[in-house]
């Protein structure tokens, strides 16, 4: 089983952000969740990015044109 989310410093981190929101009780988890998400497609997106251009290694270039990416598609 893996490590458990970083409730508390999310909660801090939210809080500081917006402080006059109210949150529900397992809102912290839902953001790191989310985060998660996006980080594993970041990484697939990187990893496509470096195979299509021959590279072995994942580069920074790959991961910024993967970021532009995804985040072209999650716009609504």
């Amino acid at each position: 089983m893996g490590r458990a989310a970083p409730r508390a410093a999310l909660r801090r981190m939210l809080k500081n952000e917006k402080p006059g929101f109210r949150l529900s009780a397992c809102a912290d988890l839902l953001v790191h969740l989310n985060f998660l998400l996006f980080l594993r497609r970041l990484a697939e997106e990187a990893r496509t990015n470096a195979f299509q251009n021959r590279s072995r290694i994942i580069k920074p270039e790959h991961i910024i044109l993967a970021a532009k990416a995804i985040l072209k598609k999650s716009r609504g």
